[in-house]
């Protein structure tokens, strides 16, 4: 062994495949400004199912005397970085008011709601105001991943989002990075209902800046320079991303870089070739769509929900939610279940999530509605989908690495 800066790793390595993946661009040198996600310190408080809870919530807890609050809540001791008292305040100094009610993405296809005013250390512990005001000032699409995986096995560590998004949405022993595709001007208001001498101007952060606010992409511009000199034309924000999507999904990619992957932020390889980069851009582009739900393969969805029942999510461990494999049926309670569900899609994971049975077992003891189940059918689809143009992206990346775009990243 030879162990190296920056690890000295006491394993093998296959140094001259290390030698060449660190070529390619990591990618914080792809998009520059981003983060690691939301961390609220009170999940119980702050998300929850639907924005009408929220609200709920919001104006109960914001009323209440704070040892009550605590008490009602369940909030136990205060943190350093999260208190009741700080949370009230930031609520009553926001109004509070349903504005800030936003969508959250808690976990893979997931979305829920929380109250977001931007303060740190209040309602929301870390809001990641830097880079999450991104993703609510105008329309957005961001990529969540690790900088490294703790556990052995598989990389599968990546999802992108068009919403603000936890910290754990990828897997709960990795903290995820936002990488948002466009940056927003902050927009400016006057105070006129403060007094003269304490009037000031303040940032609108969290107000929808409108189909002609001023945005920028999010990408390196020696990266763009040196993709559009290799293809003699400029890429697209969104060709980029969604080439980068495309790699990230690569079974052929993940498999062969593993070791590296696991590591730090991975690092792409950006083809010299102008028709293959505009191939896997349209694959990325539809694997984007599907992930954020928003695809038109989607309808109809390729599963069911099927027999009698109040539609509740059991957790009776003989007749609660289960696999059964030689039916392909999802059951939920002893007679409910969704089907045909391959057993292919119910083991299919996202970072360290099984998502079929992550989700249903998020939901145990609730009562599926109308919009939960056909959410759970459209996820199914998803993930056949997904697999079938995985599949289609391995066979265009042998191709990749034979002519790469000359690009110097971060060391």
């Amino acid at each position: 062994l030879s162990p190296t800066t920056p690890y000295y790793l006491f394993v093998p390595r296959d140094t001259a495949l290390e030698a060449q993946y660190k070529r390619f661009v990591a990618v914080p040198d792809i998009f520059p400004v981003n983060s690691v996600g939301i961390v609220t310190a009170r999940d119980s408080l702050t998300i929850h199912w639907t924005a009408q809870e929220v609200w709920r919530t919001v104006v109960a807890f914001a009323n209440m005397e704070p040892e009550l609050a605590r008490r009602g809540f369940g909030l136990g001791k205060d943190a350093r970085d999260w208190k009741v008292t700080l949370a009230q305040q930031d609520l009553l100094d926001s109004g509070p008011t349903r504005e800030h009610v936003v969508p959250i993405l808690y976990r893979p296809f997931d979305v829920r709601y929380t109250y977001y005013t931007g303060r740190d250390c209040g309602f929301i512990c870390r809001p990641r105001t830097k880079v999450m005001r991104h993703m609510l000032a105008g329309e957005n699409v961001a990529l969540l991943m690790p900088n490294r995986v703790e556990h052995v096995g598989a990389w599968q560590h990546a999802l992108a989002t068009n919403v603000i998004a936890d910290h754990v949405v990828v897997s709960l022993k990795t903290i995820d990075y936002c990488f948002p595709l466009y940056l927003y001007a902050e927009q400016q208001r006057h105070e006129e209902n403060k007094p003269a001498q304490k009037r000031w101007i303040t940032m609108l952060l969290f107000e929808p800046a409108g189909p002609y606010a001023v945005r920028k992409p999010n990408l390196n511009p020696a990266l763009v320079e040196a993709l559009t000199a290799a293809h003699g034309k400029a890429p697209t924000p969104e060709d980029i991303f969604h080439y980068v999507y495309a790699i990230l999904f690569a079974p052929a990619y993940r498999a062969k870089y593993t070791p590296f992957l696991r590591m730090a932020f991975p690092r792409i390889p950006f083809t010299a070739d102008a028709k293959l980069f505009k191939k896997l851009a349209a694959l990325g582009e539809k694997l984007v769509g599907l992930h954020l739900l928003k695809s038109p393969e989607l309808d109809p969805p390729a599963c069911r929900f099927e027999g009698q029942g109040d539609g509740r999510v059991s957790k009776d461990r003989r007749t609660g939610l289960r696999y059964d494999a030689a039916q392909q049926r999802v059951y939920i309670n002893a007679t409910q279940y969704f089907a045909p569900v391959p057993e292919a899609v119910w083991t299919y994971q996202i970072g360290g999530y099984q998502v079929c049975d992550k989700w249903l077992k998020d939901r145990k003891e609730r009562r599926l509605e109308l919009d939960d189940i056909r959410a759970y059918c459209r996820i199914v689809s998803v993930l056949a989908r997904t697999m079938k143009m995985q599949r289609e992206i391995d066979e265009l990346y042998p191709a990749v690495e034979k002519d790469t775009a000359h690009f110097k990243p971060s060391a």
